[in-house]
């Protein structure tokens, strides 16, 4: 059911908060991405996405591939307020023994996708589940989460190249660009600008949008989109 976009700001507030209590508890953790990226899942999980939590492993069902890990805390506290398992688990983040690790470990609780921890990877996996989407004549989509960081990857730049040669307008992902990154600031440990430019030339089209502002997020969630948190890139099937 498709939530009304007062009821997407009350989610994401809540989802914030248990971001927090779950690193918190845990000690340690990536906060900046996790919250940050917050609007963008709950508009995904509450209001775009096909997906049911008590059958996690339906076939037509959209996919999310994380593929900066790092930030999956926002993913455990969007999929427990989605109902694919208890709240309660979300306290156990980091901990020994926990199914919630410091990064995404595939099936390992419902709804979660892909394993991830090497950055890049993940947008290479997603341009693979398009593809084979595709080939099999299915409607799901694939959802991509990445951030700008992670674009030092010459894989990165390789998958974007895939998802234009094979016209993988089943894909919609999203890129946090926040300009930071553990060594700093991402102009400073290695310079992107002009990413939009770098983006299109790659096949992408891309547009400016907020990234907390659920009007926006739900317009180009619904749309073949690239995401950079507050530009939209855009890949449509040339026609």
């Amino acid at each position: 059911m498709k939530k009304k976009i007062s009821e997407l700001k009350k989610l994401a507030k809540t989802i914030r908060i248990d971001i927090v209590r779950s690193l918190a508890e845990a000690g340690s953790g990536h906060s900046a991405g996790s919250l940050g990226m917050a609007d963008v899942f709950t508009a995904l999980y509450f209001s775009v996405m096909k997906h049911k939590p008590k059958n996690p492993l339906w076939k037509d069902r959209d996919r999310l591939i994380l593929s900066n890990g790092h930030i999956v805390p926002v993913l455990y506290a969007t999929l427990a307020n989605a109902g694919y398992f208890p709240k309660k688990e979300l306290l156990s983040l980091r901990k020994l023994g926990s199914r919630l690790q410091g990064h995404p470990h595939i099936y390992s609780v419902p709804g979660m996708e892909n394993s991830a921890g090497p950055l890049g990877q993940g947008i290479s996996l997603a341009c693979g589940i398009a593809l084979a989407g595709k080939m099999d004549k299915k409607k799901y989509r694939v959802f991509l989460s990445t951030s700008d960081g992670e674009v030092n990857e010459g894989q990165a730049w390789e998958g974007f190249m895939f998802a234009a040669k094979y016209k993988l307008d089943n894909l919609i992902a999203f890129m946090d660009r926040n300009r930071i990154q553990i060594s700093g600031n991402t102009e400073k440990v290695m310079p992107l600008e002009p990413l939009r430019d770098k983006l299109q030339a790659f096949g992408w089209n891309v547009v400016e949008i907020n990234g907390h502002d659920f009007k926006q997020i739900l317009s180009y969630s619904h749309v073949h989109a690239y995401t950079i948190d507050y530009l939209t890139g855009e890949y449509l099937n040339k026609r």
